[in-house]
C-alpha cells in the first residue's frame, strides 16, 4: 500500500494546516488539540529520498551524485534546495572553497586549483 502524507496547505486559502486529532488505529483512542507538525513532514517524497541518500552517504556528495543519477551540481542544488526547505541556512561559499568544489567536480585540475589556492 502507498503511503499517503497530509496536505501541508489549506485547499482553499493556502495557509499552514496544522494537525489537530491523532487517533491510535490500534484501540481507536483519538486526541485533538493543536499538535506542532514535523518539519519533515513537508517534504516532497524526493526531498525525503534525496536525505536518505545524504545520511546513508554519511554527507558524501560525490556518492549522493552517483546513486540520484545526476550531476554533482544538481546533487546539490536539490541538497540546498531541500535545506532551504528545512529552514537551514547555508554559508556563502569562500572562494577557496569554490576552488575546492570545482576541483571536486573536475572542472580544474589539481595544478590550476593549487595555483588559485
Amino acid at each position: 500500500m502507498t503511503p499517503r502524507y497530509a496536505p501541508r496547505n489549506c485547499p482553499v486559502c493556502q495557509g499552514e494546516l496544522s494537525v489537530t486529532r491523532l487517533g491510535c488505529q490500534s484501540c481507536s483512542t483519538e486526541l485533538s488539540g493543536v499538535f506542532e507538525s514535523c518539519e519533515f513532514c513537508a517534504l516532497t517524497q524526493d526531498d525525503r529520498e534525496t536525505l536518505r541518500v545524504f545520511l546513508a552517504s554519511r554527507g558524501n556528495m560525490k556518492e549522493v551524485e552517483r546513486h540520484l543519477g545526476v550531476s554533482y551540481p544538481t546533487a546539490r542544488a536539490r541538497f540546498d534546495a531541500l535545506l532551504g526547505k528545512l529552514g537551514v541556512t547555508t554559508v556563502p561559499p569562500t572562494p577557496r572553497m569554490e576552488v575546492l568544489e570545482k576541483l571536486a567536480r573536475g572542472e580544474l585540475d589539481v595544478d590550476d586549483a593549487l595555483t588559485q589556492l
